[in-house]
């Protein structure tokens, strides 16, 4: 797309290179890794994708085989992308050791990447302006000041094109400080119309509260007019245009819980752009998100639209 072209949505971040042990155990002993992408984003963008909506990625990427393998699978995936290729700054790298069969830790080799370079002039001007939503996370400030101001830029140009803003708070505790982090993301959150939250992250914006509905009451106060907490295998609590909702999960058995976030935040947005009423924009949310859940990788797994009744379905072979 020309940097014109009109996008559903637009969203900006860093996606790494991402290497998944094949086997439980130490990482020390791990004889086998595969190869793939993540970055909470770019994963929200996918999502988003084969559930039918046009989605815009911007982002850095080094001038790497990384890189190269990055911009093929979002090409791959249909998502249009708006890419600098910085030829002095590598593509980040993450790795998965899963340490049991249930759990798993996540390393991160990002400082100095190219994705943390993101700058106000990587952005598609037009593209968010004639877009109908902008999608940021809490991630991408804590990378560097450029990609600070990076979305500080952009939410000022959707805002004064009456673009709504969506914020996913998206707390990394490897980045930088609670403290820190809490002032920047109650900032953020009062300038989105959405703010997706766990219930450490809405606390980490607006203090301790007795319950997921108590924070979403005290973060809608900061201004956002739909505010949804997101309460894991618990579902989600939500206050939306001042009605108070709940989600029940959907109970699957879970692989890898990494992209369950990025899937719930992508079925939410495409509900809303397509006029659905909030019951059904929370449902299709826990949906996707439960669907991420199923593969060991942070996007893989995200349904298509005619999927979704899947995991309603009591036979285990479509024919």
């Amino acid at each position: 797309m020309s940097d014109n072209s009109a996008t559903d949505v637009v969203t900006l971040g860093e996606t790494m290179a991402l290497f998944r042990a094949a086997h439980p155990g130490p990482l020390m002993h791990a004889s086998e890794m595969t190869l793939g992408m993540g970055g909470s984003e770019s994963n929200f963008a996918i999502a988003l994708r084969r559930l039918g909506s046009t989605v815009t990625w911007v982002g850095r990427i080094g001038a790497d085989s990384f890189g190269e393998y990055i911009r093929r699978e979002l090409a791959a995936e249909q998502v249009d992308s708006d890419i600098v290729v910085d030829s002095t700054a590598p593509t980040g790298l993450m790795i998965k050791e899963r340490r049991t069969a249930s759990t798993q830790k996540v390393w991160y080799y990002r400082a100095g990447s190219a994705g943390s370079r993101l700058a106000p002039d990587d952005l598609p001007l037009e593209k968010i302006r004639g877009a109908r939503v902008l999608h940021v996370t809490g991630i991408t400030p804590a990378l560097s000041e450029s990609a600070a101001s990076t979305v500080d830029r952009a939410i000022e140009v959707a805002r004064d094109a009456a673009v709504t803003v969506a914020l996913d708070v998206n707390y990394r505790t490897s980045l930088w400080s609670p403290d820190v982090a809490g002032k920047t993301l109650r900032t953020l959150a009062a300038r989105a119309d959405i703010v997706f939250a766990s219930e450490d992250e809405a606390a980490l914006v607006v203090g301790p509260a007795t319950d997921a509905a108590e924070l979403a009451r005290r973060i809608a106060e900061l201004g956002p007019a739909q505010v949804i907490i997101k309460l894991g295998a618990h579902g989600c609590a939500a206050l939306i245009d001042g009605l108070e909702l709940r989600s029940d999960a959907i109970k699957v058995d879970a692989l890898d819980t990494v992209g369950a976030g990025d899937g719930f935040v992508a079925g939410y947005i495409s509900e809303l752009l397509a006029g659905s009423k909030p019951s059904t924009r929370l449902d299709t949310a826990v949906r996707v998100g439960a669907f991420a859940c199923l593969v060991p990788g942070d996007w893989e797994g995200m349904p298509r639209r005619a999927e979704l009744g899947l995991l309603d379905s009591s036979e285990p072979v479509t024919r």
